[in-house]
């Protein structure tokens, strides 16, 4: 057996970490975390903290500093919508039939990285699909980003509409998919040279490269939108500059969550966070300009919604799933922090009749925070 306790286990446990916190779950490092070793269950609400925007003041000489300063910290509530675990389960006659002696701890090993792996796998999911929280959005759907050799006009435009938004720029982050990915790697190669970079973030953040600014990170995650047979929508009553609910006539094939919307005469492609019969919502901070009665409004789908955003735009908050007072039937329980993105997974060990069972575990939940800090690269 590999023992009664996990404490001989902790060696495979880290180095298993290590292994998958390097793989390209994009989103995970990009993203602002609030991870805590505190359990909390499935469906519980808790609170991350969020520092509120800087104020300035004339400076003004005098005997003693002024006592200002003062803030009030405020938060985001992130509901924890998942508490899963995945296992890993041996029994003695499947130990003794692995033959020589440490080929039990290397596929345990290799176990443990699957179960890590497949953790962070849903976790980055489940951050991807809050895309469509997003401002606005550059680039045509199914024409692939950065594919014209040094032409990085897609983050440039990118950045230009965080910036009208008055997005932070000090910690901006860009997650491409697959495709967009390849073609930074096969046009854009000068960005991976590391004597031109000056940056060796690729093995201790998971940062590939910089681009305009954002520290770029691939996901696997990001997948092409479904099609949308909407057609004949018109807006249904003039709309102002800074309007995000928009009425709408009549059309067909109904107008989905997580398409993005044009309208004639307007340049700008806005997704929609939220639709019914009568009407679309569009992402914070609305039109950027008014639209007059009958105008034509065209859907936009089956685009890969890669990413560009202010690292505070979107939030993580993970916890270790909920044990009971006391504990349960596990023999022995430890918590294992993945040191480059600061999230706690807890470990279980339960010896049962003539077998043994770990469980890597972890609850976590996601949420955007900051629309307008957010935008889509269309591929």
């Amino acid at each position: 057996m590999a023992g009664n306790t996990l404490t001989g286990l902790i060696p495979t446990i880290y180095t298993a970490l290590d292994v998958v916190s390097r793989e390209q779950t994009g989103f995970i490092p990009a993203v602002a975390r609030d991870a805590k070793a505190d359990a909390a269950a499935k469906d519980q609400t808790v609170r991350a903290p969020v520092a509120p925007p800087a104020t300035t003041e004339d400076i003004v000489p005098g005997p003693s500093a002024p006592n200002s300063g003062d803030q009030t910290i405020g938060g985001v509530d992130v509901k924890i919508t998942k508490s899963k675990m995945a296992p890993v389960k041996w029994n003695g006659e499947e130990q003794l039939a692995l033959g020589p002696a440490g080929t039990y701890n290397t596929i345990l090993a290799d176990q443990f990285k699957q179960a890590f792996r497949a953790l962070a796998n849903e976790v980055d999911a489940d951050l991807a699909a809050l895309y469509f929280n997003s401002s606005r959005a550059v680039g045509t759907p199914k024409d692939t980003p950065f594919s014209v050799k040094d032409d990085l006009s897609d983050a440039a435009l990118a950045r230009q509409i965080l910036t009208d938004n008055g997005a932070p720029t000090t910690d901006l982050r860009m997650v491409l998919g697959g495709e967009a990915m390849a073609s930074i790697r096969g046009k854009q190669a000068v960005l991976f040279k590391a004597n031109e970079a000056g940056t060796d973030q690729l093995l201790r953040e998971g940062v590939i490269g910089r681009i305009m600014g954002f520290n770029l990170h691939e996901s696997f995650s990001i997948k092409r939108t479904a099609k949308s047979t909407a057609a004949g929508y018109k807006v249904n009553g003039a709309k102002k500059e800074g309007d995000i609910i928009i009425a709408i006539s009549a059309g067909t094939g109904g107008i989905a969550v997580g398409t993005a919307v044009k309208f004639d005469g307007d340049d700008n492609q806005y997704l929609v966070v939220a639709a019914t019969s009568s009407s679309i919502t569009i992402s914070s901070p609305g039109l950027r300009q008014d639209l007059a009665d009958e105008t034509a409004v065209t859907v936009l789908s089956e685009f890969t919604p890669n990413m560009a955003f202010d690292r505070g735009a979107f939030l993580l908050a993970s916890r270790t799933p909920a044990m009971p007072e006391g504990g349960d039937t596990a023999d022995d329980v430890m918590n294992v922090t993945d040191p480059k993105s600061g999230i706690t997974f807890q470990v279980a060990l339960y010896r049962q009749y003539r077998q043994v069972r770990y469980e890597v575990g972890l609850a976590w939940g996601v949420a955007s925070v900051a629309p307008r800090h957010s935008a889509i690269i269309m591929g």
